[in-house]
C-alpha cells in the first residue's frame, strides 16, 4: 500500500479540500516502470484539475499531479530504457501526488548528472514548452531581443534562461518588483514590472530599453499579447503560450498588420499527435543546454514535505508569490517544515 492524494467521489472547491488516502501500489502494465517518487513538481493546472476546470478531466476517483522525479523501483519485462535504481523524471496525465507512480517509459527520462531530484521535477512541462516556443516557433536568433512576461513563473523563468543561453537580450516582465532579483539572477538583462502603477507605462519602458525599436520576440503565458504589440518590433513574433491571467484576449488585427507581426501559438503537448518527429529535437537541444550548465531549473523555497502539505504548496501558487517550480516531497516527513 502507499499514500496518495485522492479526489474520491466529488470535485473539490480548493486545495484545502485535498486529503491523503492509503491506496494500493499501481500494477505495472507493459512498457511501464514503477517509480519511487522523490519530488512532485506542482503546477497551476493541478488546481484546475481538482476543481474540474482543466481540459483533462480524469474519471473519479483520481490522484492529481503531472510532473515528478524519483528512482526506478521496478520495471516491466518489456521495458528496455531503464533499470532498477535509475534516477528519472517524467510526466503523466494525472497521478503524481503519490509515493509511487507507474509511468510509461516513453514519458520518462534519465536525470542529468548535474541536477538533483527537486530540480528535475520541474523540467518536463515547462522547459520543453519554452524551448519549443523560442527555437521552433519564434526561430530566435543570437542578438535578438526577447520580452518574457510572467518571467518568474515556471515557464517564464525557463524562457528567460533558454533565451539568454541562445544569445538573446532578455527583458523580464513581472507583476511586482519583489521578483526582479530571481529574474536577474537567472539571466535576464533587464527587469520591469507591469503591476500596480506600472500597468499603463510598462510598454514604454520596453521601448526605452530597446532604443525605441521594440522587442523581436514576445513570450506571453498570461494573455497580454494585445498590450505587448505596443512594444514589439517590425517583423516581430508574439508567442501565445497560455492564459494564466484568466482571460482569452481578443487582438486588434490592425496592430498585427501595421508592424508586420506574426502571432504564433505554441502547444507543446499537441506535438505528440501532430509533429512527433520534432520532440527528440527539442529534448536533445534542452539536455545540451542543461549539461553545459547554461540552463538550471529553479526550485522555489520552501520545499513542502509530506503529501499532507500539498494544499499549502498549491495555495502558494494561487497567491502568485512563487517563482520557478514549487515542489512537494511525498515520501518525506512533514515535521521537516
Amino acid at each position: 500500500m502507499m499514500k496518495a492524494i485522492v479526489v474520491k467521489d466529488k470535485l473539490l472547491t480548493c486545495p484545502d479540500d485535498m486529503r491523503v488516502s492509503t491506496i494500493p501500489v499501481p500494477k505495472l502494465e507493459a512498457g511501464h516502470a514503477l517509480v519511487h517518487v522523490e519530488s512532485v513538481g506542482a503546477n497551476f493546472f493541478d488546481i484546475l484539475m481538482i476543481q474540474g476546470k482543466y481540459q483533462v478531466k480524469p474519471p473519479m476517483p483520481f490522484t492529481p499531479g503531472s510532473e515528478f522525479s524519483g528512482t526506478i523501483e521496478q520495471v516491466h519485462p518489456s521495458c528496455t530504457k531503464f533499470k532498477v535504481g535509475d534516477r528519472v523524471f517524467g510526466s503523466v496525465a494525472w497521478g503524481a501526488y503519490a509515493q509511487k507512480i507507474a509511468a510509461p517509459e516513453s514519458q520518462l527520462f534519465h536525470i542529468p548528472s548535474n541536477l538533483n531530484f527537486d530540480q528535475a521535477a520541474g523540467i518536463f512541462v515547462t522547459y520543453p514548452t519554452s524551448y519549443a516556443a523560442l527555437k521552433l516557433r519564434a526561430e530566435l536568433q543570437k542578438g535578438q531581443s526577447v520580452l518574457v512576461l510572467a518571467a518568474a513563473g515556471g515557464v517564464g523563468i525557463a524562457a528567460v534562461q533558454i533565451a539568454k543561453a541562445m544569445g538573446a537580450t532578455v527583458i523580464a516582465a513581472v507583476g511586482s518588483e519583489a521578483k526582479f532579483d530571481v529574474c536577474l539572477q537567472n539571466g535576464a538583462d533587464h527587469a520591469i514590472s507591469y503591476g500596480g502603477e506600472n500597468s499603463k507605462t510598462w510598454t514604454q519602458q520596453v521601448l526605452k530599453l530597446t532604443n525605441g525599436k521594440g522587442v523581436n520576440v514576445v513570450y506571453d503565458p498570461i494573455g497580454m499579447i494585445a498590450e505587448s504589440l505596443k512594444c514589439i518590433a517590425w517583423n516581430g513574433k508574439a508567442l501565445v503560450v497560455g492564459f494564466a491571467g484568466g482571460d482569452i484576449e481578443k487582438i486588434a488585427s490592425n496592430r498585427i498588420l501595421l508592424k508586420n507581426v506574426s502571432v504564433v501559438g505554441i502547444h507543446w503537448g499537441a506535438y505528440t499527435r501532430n509533429e512527433p518527429e520534432r520532440i527528440p529535437e527539442v529534448w536533445e537541444g534542452l539536455f545540451d543546454l542543461i549539461e553545459r550548465g547554461l540552463v538550471t531549473p529553479v526550485v522555489y523555497n520552501p520545499i513542502y514535505y509530506g503529501l499532507e502539505n500539498s494544499n499549502k504548496c498549491l495555495n502558494e501558487i494561487i497567491s502568485r508569490r512563487t517563482f520557478g517550480k514549487v515542489v512537494v516531497k511525498p515520501n518525506h516527513d512533514s515535521s521537516k517544515l
